[in-house]
């Protein structure tokens, strides 16, 4: 397939994302079985066409002064290739199965957007209604922030230290391009996809079926490495899902002690069944009744809640969920998050550490969540989180959003990962 033909299907794709309001992963997906001509690198184009459109919808809206699906997709892929509205009539010159070309109010509209500084409103690419929270979470730095939270992710994995060494599992994936990660002391990452291009299928490769690595965000890692799970500790992973941090503080446990899984939803909790068997975790117990953990109250050394959120730190993943997100269901994440802390406090026993996660950057779900717990719950004090930091990563101080009592955020632009929050208390 040619530019044209690339260009036309993106399009066909955000059209079924509105009509449908469905999923991008599955427009995409039913697109390639009912187009099956299309070869893999046509399929890796077509999505870097859908994911910018959707990671940049302010911009490219703007740039022809409307939001439509085909406004979206072609000022998209002028913005991200640094295209006049010339050179992309140009390139789609003579294309049978191209869109139609610019036409002349579009040439005029976008080639005048083009030549004025974007308002910074708009270049952030986040929902109107969410800009104001925004601005609260990052102050100044709100429009570098947003511009980070729009790009293109890098591909990260985490090292599993219970079977490998990272230096023999980045030589297992020179072609991939595997580096070191900059700050989680098992990641790795391949760099952000540029134009065409593809991230490599890592789950193909021996060294993740021989369970050397996960497929892990390096944000994840490092909240993981600050909940502190160390060798012969009795641990709960209260909201486990599928199990990526339950993983992670297994491999830091070195199989001592124990860490009991549960989640409330069994569909998340499915997966998790492969990936510790692949991962040889020993010292995971997977719990699927909520009434089974009562003789655990008030016995756990730590226990970690990865709330459910709005997942606004993924973004750069997940794009087509920022313009999906509605007040109302921030409300509904932000009463879940009440009720699942007061429920998990009451197994953490006497000294025993309580660790808070999301995958947010807002502070309604962050700091705000954790005042309102220890307000709640006094017998619960926040711990010093400038020091777990320094703790943990010395080396890299201006790497992640601290206050003492109030928690420690990370960042696409200042962590160079998705948006995590994290905030530990410690029960007196």
């Amino acid at each position: 397939m040619r530019l044209g033909g690339r260009l036309a299907a993106a399009i066909e794709i955000i059209q079924d994302i509105e009509t449908r309001h469905r999923p991008a992963a599955d427009a995409m997906r039913d697109w390639g079985l009912s187009h099956r001509f299309a070869g893999a690198g046509d399929r890796a184009a077509i999505g870097n066409f859908v994911y910018d459109a959707l990671r940049r919808r302010r911009s490219a809206a703007w740039l022809f002064d409307e939001d439509t699906p085909r406004a979206i997709v072609l000022g998209a892929a002028m913005l991200e290739n640094a295209l006049t509205p010339e050179a992309l009539n140009a390139a789609l010159e003579g294309d049978n199965f191209a869109p139609p070309l610019l036409d002349a109010d579009e040439l005029e509209v976008s080639a005048t957007r083009l030549s004025q500084p974007m308002p910074a409103d708009i270049a952030a690419n986040v929902p109107e209604w969410c800009l104001p929270m925004v601005e609260a979470a990052f102050g100044e730095a709100w429009a570098g922030e947003c511009a980070a939270l729009a790009a293109r992710p890098p591909l990260d994995m985490r090292v599993n230290r219970l079977k490998a060494e990272r230096a023999k599992v980045l030589n297992a994936l020179r072609r991939a391009g595997a580096e070191p990660s900059p700050i989680a002391p098992d990641g790795m990452r391949v760099p952000p996809i540029a134009g065409n291009g593809r991230h490599p299928n890592v789950q193909t490769e021996p060294a993740f079926q021989k369970g050397w690595f996960e497929v892990q965000d390096e944000g994840s890692q490092i909240v993981a490495e600050l909940a502190g799970a160390r060798p012969g500790m009795q641990v709960l992973d209260f909201c486990a899902g599928a199990g990526g941090k339950t993983l992670a503080m297994a491999a830091a446990m070195e199989n001592r002690g124990q860490i009991h899984a549960f989640d409330a939803d069994r569909k998340r909790l499915s997966p998790i069944f492969d990936r510790l068997k692949r991962a040889a975790c020993r010292n995971v117990q997977v719990v699927a009744e909520e009434a089974a953990l009562t003789p655990l109250e008030g016995q756990m050394d730590l226990v970690l809640v990865d709330a459910p959120c709005t997942g606004s730190g993924t973004w750069r993943r997940r794009p087509d969920a920022k313009w999906r997100l509605t007040p109302q269901q921030l409300e509904a994440r932000l009463a879940e998050q009440v009720a699942i802390l007061d429920a998990a406090a009451k197994f953490v026993k006497p000294g025993g550490r309580l660790t808070y996660v999301t995958c947010s950057i807002f502070l309604e779900e962050n700091s705000q969540q954790a005042d309102a717990f220890v307000r709640r719950m006094p017998g619960f004090r926040p711990v010093d989180h400038e020091a777990v930091w320094r703790d943990r990563f010395p080396e890299h101080a201006d790497k992640a959003l601290i206050a003492a009592e109030k928690g420690i955020a990370l960042t696409p632009a200042t962590s160079g990962t998705d948006g995590f929050y994290f905030a530990a208390f410690r029960r007196e």
